[in-house]
């Protein structure tokens, strides 16, 4: 019987990507977003293209019960996931104290909440079967705090941290835990998080949104615990180590700011 992947997040981007990937390789999908009219058009897309069994859930993945609705519904169906993608989420650009405070509770609930109670929703399945996979997905921005798009950088911290020791936990149970963390990429975020203007996206071509969905892809199969993707991304990780925290907070603020216009 044909594996099957839950992917948050996929009707647009990274999780769509990965939904196609997945696809591809003869994997089911249960597929869950808020958008549904995008969702359902891929599900339809999906299923013809590869011949593959697709369920379409609609869920604003932000609400406190959604993941379990989520899984609720799953189960009703007799499914079993084997794969599971946290890809779901969003950012926001402005000054902290000047953010909108119900976009910031969303913003926590939905990077941190949701992606925590679907892992342990189905973490917990993987490890009585003894085998899953997960790929939970970050950023780079989980490496250093970021002025500009605080609690956004520190959600991602959160899922940098959470995913590698939850994947020590589990590593005698046959489930393994990935968390990719790509750079600027070329989907809807920078219009999202009203990054128009930032050298973040503008000082660099950012990366297509299948390259990062094949780089994670394969980081979880092999069950690679971090997977920064690109050199450049990677060379940038490793160099905040060795720098002061004030001047990295600097520079982070610096490329991030938007240019003022002339």
């Amino acid at each position: 019987m044909n594996k099957t992947a839950l992917i948050t997040g996929a009707s647009s981007g990274i999780g769509l990507e990965l939904a196609d990937l997945m696809a591809s390789k003869g994997i089911n999908l249960v597929l869950a977003a808020r958008s549904i009219d995008k969702l359902e058009n891929a599900g339809i897309s999906l299923k013809e293209k590869y011949g593959i069994d697709v369920l379409v859930i609609q869920s604003d993945l932000s609400r406190p019960d959604s993941p379990d609705e989520v899984y609720k519904k799953i189960r009703e169906k007799k499914i079993e996931i084997n794969y599971l993608v946290n890809n779901a989420g969003f950012g926001s650009y402005g000054p902290f104290i000047g953010e909108d405070a119900d976009k910031i509770s969303m913003m926590i609930d939905l990077n941190i909440k949701s992606l925590t109670r679907f892992t342990r929703l189905f973490a917990s399945d993987m490890a009585v079967r003894g085998e899953g996979r997960i790929l939970n997905v970050a950023s780079v921005a989980a490496f250093q705090p970021g002025p500009l798009m605080a609690v956004y950088y520190a959600t991602k911290a959160f899922v940098l941290s959470f995913t590698q020791a939850v994947a020590k936990e589990l590593e005698d149970k046959g489930v393994t835990l990935t968390v990719l963390c790509p750079g600027p990429t070329a989907t809807g975020f920078k219009n999202r998080a009203n990054l128009s203007g930032s050298p973040l996206f503008e000082s660099r071509k950012s990366a297509s949104a299948r390259s990062v969905a094949v780089f994670g892809y394969n980081a979880m199969i092999r069950g690679k615990r971090i997977a920064i993707h690109g050199f450049v991304n990677k060379v940038l990780v490793l160099s905040v180590r060795f720098i002061p925290s004030g001047l990295v907070t600097d520079l982070v603020m610096k490329i991030t700011e938007k240019r003022k216009s002339v």
